[in-house]
């Protein structure tokens, strides 16, 4: 079992782009995916020598998590996978819907230890998701692949990239996946990088931010956990919600509701009822802090959304890098600049690395999308 204070000398997930190759175009995308593997990635040999590295870490392994571009693409994925479950590395799959899915190339993978996976949906309505995936039918075969991966018996997550074009329909989303029985939700704050550099007026501004967190925790009240990415001030707008519930003026203090909240909130009553109590995972990682990224060509990264470089696989160990490099260890002491540096909440939150790096091109800055005012920062001016 994985303690707060391991994660300083392990992660608790390895995020592995397998391959960039992928047959979807998706707005938003972080990594300028394309129909064929890229030169430069990692050979089989390669992959193996990194699958191995990771057993360096010690016990409990991190889980791997096999991503990209779509793994299913990736031709040598089952030798891969039979060498995670040799060593007993646990793995999960987010690959890209597609007719690969239905292939039977996951059954393959839950003989080496598959134990989860994901499947993206962006909205509640087809065209709209299909819009956003680059694809159309993309939707149907979603809700398809959803209903194909619970029977097989896999743990199933959707992942939603929340953009401010389509969170108005989000509480029709917890309908849908409340519907489909999934076992968690996680949403990806956008952060424009890659092949969605351009579409930066679809970022959340911090209140929208601040007022779709107070949202996801009303959220989690409904059968699944909720989880975010890049965006762990959830985590001080959770903990403010439970002191809110006790002492009212307190919890004002430490989270902000406005009319975005308002508006999702009761749209998410009428379509669902009454929530039951909020079911939440409130772990203090963040990008270079209990997750690493690798990509696809052997690239060191905090996160996938932080294109920051650490170093290569190819020529240290991803047990190295994670422990020895510099800009980790600060991450990992929540040495930041600016607010984030002094916020109460910054062992537990941190702010967003890759938006700091994205927005500031700093990535100890602090998080542009988050409103809250530190106290520190708050006497100092």
């Amino acid at each position: 079992m994985f303690r707060i204070s391991d994660l300083r000398s392990r992660p608790l997930i390895v995020f592995w782009e397998l391959t960039r190759a992928c047959p979807l175009a998706c707005v938003h995308c972080r990594a300028n995916a394309v129909l064929e593997p890229l030169p430069g990635e990692l050979s089989t040999q390669d992959a193996v020598r990194l699958v191995e590295d990771i057993t360096g870490f010690g016990k409990p392994y991190p889980l791997l998590i096999l991503t990209g571009g779509d793994p299913l693409m990736r031709r040598d994925l089952l030798e891969i996978a039979r060498r995670a479950s040799d060593l007993g590395i646990p793995i999960a799959l987010a690959p890209t819907v597609s007719k690969r899915v239905f292939s039977g190339v996951v059954e393959k993978l839950m003989n080496y230890g598959l134990i989860s996976a994901s499947i993206s949906i962006d909205s509640p309505i087809a065209g709209e998701h299909d819009r956003i995936r680059g694809s159309h039918g993309v939707f149907e075969m979603s809700i398809k692949a959803i209903s194909y991966l619970k029977d097989l018996g896999l743990r199933v997550q959707v992942n939603t990239v929340a953009m401010r074009s389509n969170i108005a329909r989000f509480p029709k989303m917890v309908g849908l996946l409340r519907d489909l029985g999934v076992s968690a939700w996680e949403i990806f704050y956008l952060i424009t990088t890659g092949r969605g550099s351009w579409i930066s007026y679809e970022e959340l501004l911090p209140d929208e931010a601040e007022d779709l967190a107070n949202f996801l925790y009303d959220a989690s009240g409904y059968g699944f956990k909720v989880r975010t990415v890049e965006a762990p001030f959830f985590r001080r707008v959770a903990i403010a919600r439970r002191i809110w519930d006790k002492t009212p003026e307190v919890g004002a203090r430490l989270t902000k509701l406005d009319k975005l909240y308002d508006t999702l909130s009761k749209e998410l009553r009428i379509c669902c009822g009454e929530r039951d109590e909020a079911k939440l995972e409130i772990f203090p990682t963040r990008d270079g802090y209990g997750i690493i990224f690798v990509a696809y060509n052997g690239d060191v990264y905090p996160g996938g959304f932080a294109p920051y470089y650490l170093g290569n696989v190819r020529e240290e160990s991803i047990v190295k890098i994670y422990r020895e490099n510099k800009i980790l260890e600060d991450i990992r002491g929540a040495k930041f600049e600016g607010k984030c540096g002094v916020c109460e909440f910054r062992f537990i939150c941190g702010g967003s690395r890759a938006r700091a790096l994205a927005r500031e091109g700093n990535i100890l800055g602090s998080d542009p999308a988050c409103l809250y005012i530190p106290r520190a920062w708050r006497e100092a001016q």
